[in-house]
């Protein structure tokens, strides 16, 4: 055979593990991973989530333990959810300096000090005995202006506790601007904000509503993002830029790959993605029925996360995976 040139060979760097590590494009390091953590406020033991082997309802003695554990491995942050043992129409547990998601902030903080990024979830939804976002109106709709009133009280709850950074994750429109408002108008201004921009309506979810214990009944279509739309996810990263959010997120991650890449184009800040729980669920499931090797899956899975732009990964999976790293 002749050629007219040398031949191109992709497949000489891919020869041994060494060359393989030397030219890989994307790397996938304990520092980029944030566990997301559950405490309950009305249980002596850690209660296994069925839907998500592995993952727990933590108490707040177990939660410190899990921290703990996270900065050891080196892992970039914690995001903490609480779990009430009760629930109102406008979710007061949620601003009750002694309500369980505050005392465990000031928990963990008193714990790791600054050797963990602590985040919270900034939401009401775990706390609402109706299982949405904000407050409702009397006809059952959601009343954003009224919902970022609340947010801002949470914002400065979750402050007086202690967190680095909070993640308002509700959806709806202005609340990165009124949360930056109220912790700065505080003196707040170190503490920052990991925004859910692009958080959309997703069947993905279905295994966190039992982690949470959420009391939802319907859906949240009418202030989460359609499915069908990727621009739009760029147009809300680029407002709650432009509102003062210091981080990102497209959530979920593997079914918005795409949408991940289009904001890491758009935006000057880093991009989160969340790794969700039916992601999580279905990755277990198949390892469980020995349809795929687990380990080289979640790594691939979190690795494939990163490739499409996101600078941090919350994923249940982050203390194994950065375990895994190590070896």
């Amino acid at each position: 055979m002749s050629h007219l040139g040398p031949v191109v060979r992709p497949r000489r760097l891919r020869t041994t593990a060494a060359l393989r590590r030397m030219v890989a494009e994307t790397s996938l390091e304990a520092r980029q991973l944030i566990l997301p953590v559950f405490v309950r406020e009305d249980i002596s033991e850690p209660q296994p989530i069925s839907s998500m082997p592995g993952v727990v309802q933590h108490t707040r003695s177990s939660l410190l333990a899990a921290v703990s554990e996270a900065a050891s491995l080196g892992l970039g942050g914690v995001m903490l959810f609480g779990i009430p043992a009760s629930k109102d129409a406008t979710g007061s547990g949620a601003l009750d300096p002694a309500g369980i998601l505050n005392v465990a902030i000031a928990d963990v903080v008193a714990e790791v000090g600054d050797a963990i990024t602590v985040m919270s979830d900034l939401c009401l939804d775990e706390f609402t005995d109706h299982g949405h976002c904000g407050v409702l109106t009397p006809d059952g709709r959601v009343d954003n202006d009224r919902t970022l009133e609340l947010y801002a009280e949470m914002a400065l709850a979750h402050a007086a506790a202690g967190v680095d950074m909070v993640g308002p994750s509700g959806m709806m429109d202005g609340q990165v601007g009124a949360i930056r408002e109220a912790l700065d108008g505080a003196g707040h201004t170190d503490i920052s904000i990991l925004a859910y921009s692009a958080k959309y309506a997703s069947a993905f979810f279905g295994p966190f509503r039992e982690a949470v214990g959420s009391s939802l009944e319907g859906d949240r279509r009418t202030y989460q993002q359609d499915s069908a739309n990727a621009v739009e996810g760029v147009r809300e990263a680029l407002l709650d830029v432009d509102e003062g959010a210091d981080i990102v997120m497209v959530k979920p991650a593997l079914a918005y790959l795409d949408v991940i890449r289009r904001v890491r184009d758009a935006v000057d800040v880093p991009v989160a993605a969340y790794n969700v729980s039916g992601e999580y669920a279905m990755l277990e499931a198949a390892a469980a029925n020995g349809w795929i090797d687990r380990e080289l899956a979640i790594l691939e899975t979190l690795l494939s996360i990163r490739r499409a732009g996101a600078d941090v990964v919350l994923t249940y999976w982050a203390a194994e995976a950065a375990r895994l790293l190590a070896r």
